[in-house]
């Protein structure tokens, strides 16, 4: 399975889904992408790796990058975290491409960059990815 998670910046929620799908399903391939390209190169933001790091979950090697179309022939399943990135991801999409998007979640994932709940966020991101995981193998986490 070749999983991409998508956030706006790829600094905060989407490195954190990539990180803790990583560790829930090893032999899958799983990378992050932000629909904007200000923060390419950088880490996660540090009160994400922390909040992340809490919770046994490393983002330390992870560098933020941003979504291309070619993204859509390099994964499986394209995971957007709110209704805004999943609409930037289609403006992108090839006329009649196959690949599958979808949300993160049934609401959006707040953004903590700017509510400041990293917490809150990570609990959303935990629950989401453990119904994916059921989603996609048709088992609870390993």
């Amino acid at each position: 399975m070749r999983l991409l998670f998508v956030c706006l910046g790829n600094i905060c929620r989407s490195p954190a889904a990539e990180g803790l799908m990583r560790s829930l399903a090893p032999d899958w391939t799983i990378d992050s992408a932000g629909t904007g390209g200000w923060h390419v190169g950088d880490p996660p933001y540090p009160p994400m790796q922390c909040a992340a790091k809490a919770r046994g979950i490393d983002l330390g090697g992870l560098r933020a990058r941003q979504f291309t179309v070619e993204d859509f022939d390099r994964f499986d399943l394209i995971v957007a975290m709110d209704r805004q990135n999943l609409a930037d991801i289609e403006l992108l999409r090839p006329k009649d491409h196959p690949a599958l998007a979808r949300m993160m979640a049934a609401q959006d994932v707040p953004d903590p960059y700017y509510t400041r709940d990293f917490k809150g966020c990570l609990d959303i991101i935990e629950a989401a990815s453990a119904r994916l995981l059921i989603d996609m193998t048709g088992s609870p986490v390993r």
